[in-house]
């Protein structure tokens, strides 16, 4: 009997108010989906146990480093905002990864006849199962040995590592219920796009804090923000336990209150949710129902693209990035990524104008693969292409709706690094540089779709390769950058002379047009090159896409 079947026959046999029946099978219902996800694949096996070894070493590592803070002026400072990170990451984890976990949608059990309050015991039991809870309670183990002192504080260290993890929990579990239809619609899924982009701007966010804060005096500054933080649940549990410590026991009562009291509203909150989201019917299906509204075809700035094979193909290009998720993943990650590592190098001031060509790159590798992103359809292109002229004309489109977007992106973030970090004099020929940089990616980047597609799986939100074809495409997308980089080698060390030579003079203004002239041409050659490879293996490159 499946673990689901276990679970349908236990909840209608068992009276509906048998809490702690339900809480059990709930309990053994996800330790059935974490011994099944195991099955049938020694793979899968294999990096689970070294993530599960990687996650438990590193949690004793870092419930090491915090224990060992203990003593120290500035424990409670660090350990107090580490809980309210810590509670920050519970809170946006179920919004950006919400397929990291099954058992966050609740939806799955409407059919069973479960009472709202015993089922969000039996959820908040189950979720305390896995590698995040032991994680997130190491951490408040650690925390909290870090600032206990005393008989008082080792009490409130014992209540306080608990309550971080229950308050933790059950603020992910309450704001994913809440959005669970967001989280099971193609706009939830689309939210996950922005993961990425979220983790490059904290890393690099996390990067400026740290070094403005050892300018600034080190953990001293940030004393008036846990001041504050430390009233905040479920940071209060840790700033219970150093106030319990120092002796502040009206203090610590009052945040041993206030956190109780913000565990009990999540619970009421999440059980709240839970009964809307119970007897609340889907309206998924309603809105397919309504009549479409004529948009009287297409207007606006696809009227502005040109017209035949190449108008059209751009467009589709450029609606595969708005809409395709894993398409726009990479889109919307390479745009942040090009632009954050300039400007904050020049925030903190160690940029430099040619970091610009950074976004040029990472866009650049968007050309790699064309093919593979069409997937199984890949077929409908294939029937419009007869001859070398013909596949000439499809890449000469993608390419030209690629470089729609990063031409001009190039441009902007160029400019905004040279006015950041004063260098005018350099802007010519970095703007060359990247332009150039862009080009010799683009005419590898055709080769690579001709000579080496490969399939992108539909399903999986990180998975970006087929199995057994990794190889492929660490072969197309690592050599087409070297030799993207000997391509472009020329116009590398033209923009190397300017920026050593004392007085570059006419040269300096040169490197703009040069860049740009050789961009165009490596575009053209590598398009050329490709379009008679396309044209001849088309059933190759079907046969390699549609293994997703």
């Amino acid at each position: 009997m499946t673990a689901a079947a276990t679970a349908t026959a236990a909840a209608t046999g068992a009276p509906a108010s048998s809490g702690a029946s339900v809480t059990k099978l709930f309990v053994q219902l996800k330790l059935s989906l974490m011994r099944n996800g195991l099955k049938g694949s020694s793979k899968r096996k294999v990096v689970w146990i070294i993530s599960l070894a990687f996650s438990l070493l590193f949690s004793l590592f870092v419930t090491l480093c915090l224990a060992m803070l203990h003593g120290h002026v500035h424990a409670g400072t660090v350990v107090v905002l580490l809980a309210a990170i810590l509670a920050l990451g519970w809170t946006v984890m179920p919004l950006f990864f919400p397929t990291g976990d099954e058992t966050l949608d609740p939806s799955r059990l409407v059919m069973l006849p479960l009472r709202p309050r015993p089922l969000v015991r039996a959820l908040l039991a189950s979720s305390l199962v896995g590698t995040g809870p032991l994680f997130t309670l190491c951490i408040a183990a650690g925390s909290v040995a870090a600032v206990a002192h005393g008989a008082a504080g080792i009490t409130a260290a014992v209540i306080g590592a608990p309550l971080l993890l229950l308050g933790c929990v059950a603020l992910a579990r309450a704001v994913a219920t809440a959005n669970v239809r967001l989280l099971s619609s193609r706009k939830g899924r689309d939210l996950a796009v922005l993961s990425g982009l979220l983790i490059a701007v904290g890393a690099q966010l996390v990067n400026f804090a740290g070094q403005s804060l050892f300018k600034q005096g080190g953990l001293t500054a940030l004393e008036p923000v846990e001041a504050v933080v430390r009233w905040l649940p479920p940071a209060t549990a840790v700033g219970m336990v150093d106030s319990a410590s120092r002796g502040s026991y009206g203090v610590a009562a009052a945040q041993l209150a206030l956190t109780l009291a913000a565990l009990a509203a999540l619970l009421w909150f999440w059980e709240r949710s839970l009964t809307g989201l119970m007897v609340t019917p889907d309206g998924s299906t309603l809105a397919a129902a309504k009549p479409e509204k004529d948009r009287g075809g297409a207007g606006g700035f696809w009227s502005l693209l040109p017209g035949g094979r190449t108008g059209a193909v751009m467009q589709r290009t450029l609606r595969y990035a708005v809409r395709d998720p894993k398409t726009k993943s990479a889109w919307v990650s390479s745009l942040a990524v090009g632009a954050i590592v300039p400007v904050f190098n020049a925030l903190q001031g160690t940029g430099s104008v040619y970091l610009s060509c950074f976004g040029a790159g990472m866009l650049g590798v968007q050309m790699y693969n064309q093919f593979g992103q069409d997937t199984s359809a890949f077929w409908m292109v294939a029937q419009t292409i007869s001859s070398p002229r013909d596949a000439f004309g499809e890449l000469r489109a993608r390419a030209g709706a690629l470089a729609l977007v990063t031409v001009p992106y190039t441009v902007l973030v160029t400019l905004a690094t040279a006015a950041l970090v004063g260098n005018w004099a350099g802007f010519p020929a970095a703007l060359g540089l990247g332009l150039a940089l862009l080009g010799s990616m683009l005419c590898t980047g055709a080769l690579a779709s001709a000579h080496f597609p490969y399939s992108i799986p539909t399903e999986g939100a990180f998975k970006n390769v087929a199995p057994g074809q990794a190889g492929l495409a660490w072969l197309g997308i690592v050599g087409g950058m070297v030799s993207s980089a000997v391509i472009c080698s020329p116009v590398i060390g033209l923009t190397v002379y300017v920026s050593l030579a004392d007085d570059p003079g006419v040269l300096g203004l040169l490197a703009l047009p040069i860049g740009i002239a050789w961009g165009l041409l490596a575009t053209w050659a590598g398009l050329r090159l490709a379009a008679p490879v396309v044209s001849r293996k088309l059933p190759e490159i079907l046969t390699a896409v549609s293994k997703g």
